[in-house]
């Protein structure tokens, strides 16, 4: 449609970046948001907050993190299932300490796969206290997340990762 009448479409609609129906949906909750993105190489877990002049990043944890302050062997995935986790465990210890009991996953525009990344994060922000609401069909299985799919390795280090975290907070 063109002319004087034609509706302006939002920059980030146009690129495919954000889904803003679901965005003010989660928004209009009044609660801080899970935010969980995986890229090529890592995860990223955030705990983010609506202001008038933009969102407010409370706490950040990458799969770099997991590596480079909790002890994660530096050979293995950083977005793999036990990774995802880890990663998720680490945010809900983080905002637990800063006071954040509870708030609402935002997975963006990736796919709500059953089992996946995304919700092994969300398993371990649960697994850390946080007060977030699913349904326990989505969540990955104790095998996935421990690793022992994988290897017997990254079942030892998603422990050791563990307690790091743990002692950390």
């Amino acid at each position: 449609m063109q002319g004087t009448r034609r509706r302006s479409i939002f920059r980030r609609r146009k690129a495919g970046l954000t889904d803003y129906h679901r965005r003010l949906k989660l928004l209009r909750g009044d609660k801080p948001r899970a935010v969980v993105r995986v890229s090529n190489t890592r995860v990223t877990c955030q705990i983010v907050d609506w202001a008038a002049h933009g969102d407010q990043v409370k706490a950040t944890v990458t799969g770099s993190d997991l590596t480079k302050k909790y002890g994660w062997p530096e050979g293995f995935s950083q977005k793999s299932v036990p990774a995802c986790y880890l990663t998720g465990f680490a945010i809900g210890k983080a905002s637990l300490s800063m006071g954040c009991k509870e708030a609402v996953l935002d997975i963006g525009l990736s796919g709500s796969s059953p089992g996946g990344r995304v919700f092994s994060a969300l398993k371990g922000m649960i697994d850390a206290g946080m007060d977030i609401p699913h349904g326990e069909e989505v969540l990955p299985s104790d095998e996935r997340i421990n690793g022992s799919h994988i290897s017997d390795d990254v079942s030892a280090a998603v422990e050791s990762t563990k307690k790091n975290i743990e002692g950390a907070y």
